[in-house]
């Protein structure tokens, strides 16, 4: 039986370094892989580019990266929960690509499935098409987008196995999913695992042949991004 379990994070992180691509799951603050995370300020890499939906808050997720400024450039879609992403941005510190949601999803899955690009109406005719091939399919305009190149992705899931196989829950499977396999190292961190055989055939989301690592996390804090409260009367 293949086993892609690794010790602790620190051997799940090896190889990494300086100028590397890198894939962080999650959504929001929403499933994103925390201990992998916390190891990359350890660790003090820098010039990093980061695919991912958004860029943390200020003193969380990747936050604490751009704090650290190990980040040289941010691919996102979503970037507006965090101050000092945007100092940096408009001081020209950091490099940004603000990439349409649903396009950066499916760059990620091109790359998982091994397509080069794909053409996609979303940004003709904005900044998104500048420089980009375009063309008609059914009387309809298309720009071609490429598939994402990334060295790691940073995957957090709720429950895998020592096979790499993985379950995601709520709202973790928004990105998560299609970042694996997606990088040349797929490493996923899991709240439990258990041993190959223990999940359901049915409920796995995520198939094994897809993550090259795998251990188990600790102390998650999942913070929620905007806690709306309502008093009775």
């Amino acid at each position: 039986m293949i086993n892609r379990t690794v010790a602790s994070v620190k051997e799940a992180l090896t190889g990494l370094e300086d100028g590397m691509t890198l894939m962080v799951g999650g959504f929001g603050l929403s499933g994103i892989p925390e201990n992998s995370i916390a190891q990359l300020v350890k660790l003090g890499v820098t010039d990093l580019t980061c695919i991912s939906n958004n860029a943390g808050v200020d003193d969380f997720g990747l936050g604490l990266l751009l704090q650290g400024k190990q980040i040289k450039k941010m691919i996102s879609s979503y970037v507006g929960e965090n101050d000092e992403f945007e100092r940096q941005m408009l001081s020209g510190e950091l490099d940004v690509e603000l990439v349409p949601q649903g396009t950066l999803a499916e760059r990620c899955r091109a790359a998982q499935a091994g397509i080069p690009a794909f053409y996609t109406p979303a940004g003709y005719g904005t900044e998104v098409a500048e420089g980009k091939e375009e063309r008609d399919f059914n009387g309809k305009p298309h720009i071609l987008e490429q598939a994402f190149k990334a060295d790691f992705a940073f995957i957090k899931a709720w429950k895998g196995d020592t096979a790499g196989n993985l379950i995601f829950k709520g709202t973790a499977r928004n990105f998560n999913p299609v970042m694996c396999g997606a990088a040349t190292i797929t490493v996923a961190e899991v709240e439990e695992l258990v041993p190959a055989g223990e999940l359901d055939p049915n409920q796995i989301h995520i198939s094994g042949i897809f993550v090259k690592r795998i251990f188990q996390g600790e102390k998650y804090e999942k913070r929620i991004e905007q806690r709306t409260t309502r008093v009775r009367s």
